[in-house]
C-alpha cells in the first residue's frame, strides 16, 4: 500500500532547501547575503556562511551569542556560577523561544520535513547498497554535543581576548562544510591558500558522513545533530503527535522497516528520536498510525 505522503515530503524538503538558499548572487560571486532576512533563523540546520543562504542557522546563532558573553566585563566574576548568570542574560532568547515554539507545536517534524541536510542524507541513502541500522547507543551523542559544543565550550573555552568560539560550527558541523566551506573555497581562489588542518579535518568528517549515509539512513540526524537533540524531547509534549492503535496491529513489521531512525514503531512510536516523517504511517497496511492533536 502506498500513499502520497512520501512524495509530498520529498518536495517539501526540496522547496525548503531552495527557499532558504536562494541568494543566487552569492553562488556566482562567493559573497554572503547580509540583508534583513539574515537576522532571522530557519528552524533547521542551514549554514549562515553558505553563499546562497538567506537566513541564519539557529545553532550558529546560539553559539555566537554564548561565545560573545566572553566579551563581557567579567573581572568581578570569579565563580562559575557568576559567569553562568552573566551568560544566561545574553542567551538568544528569541532563537530559543522560536525553536521551542516549533517543537511545542510539531515536535521534531522540522527535521523530517524541511531540513536541507536531512534531505541530502536521504538522497545519498537512495544509492543502491546494503543498508544497516547502526548502533542505537550513539543516539545519546547528539545530546552531549548540544551541551558541550553549543553551550559549554563557547562559554568557557576562551581565547587571548577572553572571547569564546562557536565550537560546533568550527570543529564539527558537516552541513557548514558542505554548504559554506566547500563552495567558498571554490568561488574564492584566494581563500584556498589559507586552508589548513581544520578544513582538512572538517572535510574528512563530511566525507565520512557521506559514506555512512549511503549505508545508514540519516546518521547525522540520529547521532550528531544538536538541533535534533533540542527538538527531540518536545515529541512527548507537542500539540500534534502520532498515535498508534495497537489493538489492530498484525505485527507485520512494515512500519519499523521504513523508519529512518530504526525505531521499533509499535513500541517506540513518537519517541524523542522520531523525525515524524510519517513513513511508518504510509507503510502500515492497516492504517493504524494517525496524526492527532492533544
Amino acid at each position: 500500500m502506498h500513499r502520497p505522503g512520501l512524495k509530498i515530503r520529498f518536495w517539501s524538503q526540496a522547496a525548503a532547501t531552495i527557499g532558504s538558499n536562494a541568494y543566487l548572487v552569492g553562488l556566482k560571486t562567493g559573497s554572503l547575503y547580509t540583508g534583513i532576512l539574515k537576522h532571522g533563523c530557519v528552524p533547521t540546520l542551514n549554514c549562515y556562511s553558505c553563499p546562497a543562504a538567506l537566513f541564519a542557522c539557529p545553532i550558529g546563532a546560539m553559539q555566537v551569542t554564548v561565545a560573545g558573553a566572553g566579551g563581557l566585563d567579567l573581572t568581578a566574576l570569579h565563580t562559575i556560577g557568576a559567569r553562568l548568570a552573566a551568560i544566561s542574560t545574553s542567551l538568544p532568547l528569541l532563537v530559543i523561544g522560536f525553536l521551542a515554539l516549533i517543537g511545542g507545536i510539531v515536535g521534531r517534524a522540522a527535521c523530517g520535513w524541511i531540513c536541507p541536510f536531512g534531505w541530502f542524507q536521504e538522497l545519498l541513502n537512495r544509492i543502491p547498497s546494503p543498508k544497516f541500522n547502526g548502533p542505537q547507543v550513539l543516539k545519546y551523542l547528539k545530546y552531549l554535543i548540544l551541551i558541550v559544543f553549543v553551550f559549554l565550550l563557547p562559554a568557557f573555552w576562551l581565547d587571548e581576548y577572553d572571547g569564546g568560539e562557536p565550537s560546533f560550527c568550527k570543529y564539527i558541523c558537516p552541513a557548514g562544510t558542505l554548504e559554506g566551506g566547500l563552495p567558498l573555497a571554490y568561488l574564492q581562489p584566494g581563500l584556498r591558500s589559507q586552508l589548513g588542518w581544520l578544513f582538512t579535518w572538517k572535510a574528512s568528517l563530511l566525507a565520512l558522513l557521506i559514506a555512512a549515509a549511503v549505508f545508514i539512513r540519516r546518521p547525522f540526524c540520529r547521532w550528531v545533530c544538536p538541533l535534533g537533540a533540542f527538538y527531540g524531547p518536545f515529541n512527548k509534549v507537542s500539540l500534534y503527535r502520532i498515535e498508534f492503535e495497537k489493538e489492530g496491529c498484525i505485527e507485520c513489521g512494515a512500519c519499523s522497516r521504513k523508519c529512518p531512525v530504526s525505531l521499533d514503531v509499535p513500541r517506540q512510536v513518537d519517541q524523542a528520536e522520531c523525525l515524524r516523517c510519517l513513513e511508518c504511517r504510509d507503510a502500515c497496511p492497516k492504517q493504524l498510525l494517525k496524526i492527532s492533536r492533544r
